[in-house]
């Protein structure tokens, strides 16, 4: 009886042992299939137009609606920015690139933006940031397709590619806001994009510093003047950045599109529940969909303002387009802590602001 117990035992650890052995040997079959899956897909992935490249004519209105092509263009080069008016980048580049307009005409290069949304969305920003170049509508342009697929190859906003008089590429695929000030900086000066014989390369793009741009892109620091605000709130009122002088003030920013946001906000009105008389005052600004917001803050029981910022603006104003983000405003006006990334920093900063009252 002892012997066919033990029999028994030893035939389910070798069944259990050549069983672990083909498990493990179909793990690495599959993990092998997944690396070679990746490996397809990288490879079958296009790469970005090549310098030397001839771009092919397209059309698309702008937004007088007169269509206006590529080829319009002619004896000139081209800063050809893939574009969207919703892109806080895209914003923020705008800002950037206006005061080198001047310069770009004098040295024959024309900016085009081939951009999403709609005429007034974009004409919006143009004269918010007094953009006079051309703008080219692609929603609904048969032109749409060619961009988005075979010229900027599924890219992201903003994008940009320079082009010579003939219109073929000169300067590789700019990606971001910095590569695409570099380069509108570069076709600024009059000998630095001489185009070379076929056959030769073209001279590099010189890598300006990023000291000389004004941009900032990781929040103002502590110790700066807070930018005032006056912004609608989620319920039709009105709520300004003087209310809270005097008080320490949590502004944070945030999106009902954001994962991490959503983290945040219930445990952020949890902590306001508690200490709402403890000194710091709480102020989210959120962008988007005004009813997006409202139901956010019914889903999280948010009891403190929740205010609706136009795009990106006062993001901008703080030098930052992350969410979810905060600062610690001081009883001064002054920001009293470097900006806070992500929802345990922000939850961090909040109860540092309460310790400090």
């Amino acid at each position: 009886m002892v012997a066919c117990i033990v029999i028994e035992a030893l035939v389910a650890v070798t069944l259990g042992l050549v069983l672990f052995q083909v498990l493990k040997q179909q793990g690495r079959i599959l993990r092998r299939l997944d690396e070679l899956e990746l490996k397809a897909a990288g490879a079958s992935a296009p790469a970005e137009l090549e310098i030397g490249t001839l771009v092919q004519d397209f059309q698309a209105p702008d937004l007088s609606g007169k269509n206006v092509s590529l080829s319009d263009f002619r004896d000139r080069r081209v800063l050809l920015i893939y574009w969207n008016p919703q892109c806080g980048f895209c914003d923020m580049l705008a800002a950037e690139l206006a005061p080198l307009q001047t310069a770009l005409k004098k040295n024959n290069t024309a900016v085009v933006l081939v951009t999403y949304g709609d005429v007034e969305s974009n004409r919006k920003l143009a004269v918010e940031h007094g953009l006079d170049s051309t703008i080219l509508l692609i929603e609904n342009s048969p032109a749409k397709e060619f961009i988005v697929n075979e010229l900027f190859r599924h890219r992201g906003t903003p994008s940009a590619y320079l082009l010579d008089e003939q219109k073929r590429v000169i300067q590789a695929l700019a990606v971001g806001m910095d590569d695409i000030l570099r380069v509108a900086r570069e076709a600024c000066d009059r000998h630095s994009l001489r185009l070379r014989p076929i056959g030769l390369a073209l001279r590099p793009i010189r890598k300006l510093p990023l000291t000389e741009s004004h941009i900032v892109r990781d929040g103002l620091k502590a110790g700066t003047p807070a930018p005032a605000f006056r912004l609608p709130d989620i319920h039709g009122g009105t709520v300004s950045l003087d209310q809270f002088r005097g008080r320490k003030l949590l502004l944070v920013f945030s999106d009902p599109q954001c994962a991490p946001c959503d983290q945040l906000a219930p445990e952020l009105a949890e902590l306001y529940r508690k200490h709402e008389n403890n000194g710091l005052a709480v102020v989210m600004v959120g962008r988007g969909d005004p009813e997006q917001n409202r139901k956010k803050a019914v889903q999280h029981r948010i009891e403190f303002p929740v205010l609706l910022q136009e795009k990106w603006k006062l993001s901008r104003q703080y030098g930052i387009f992350a969410t979810p983000v905060a600062f610690l405003v001081g009883k001064d006006g002054v920001i009293a802590r470097n900006v806070a990334t992500g929802p345990d920093e922000i939850m961090t900063l909040a109860y540092e602001g309460l310790a400090s009252n």
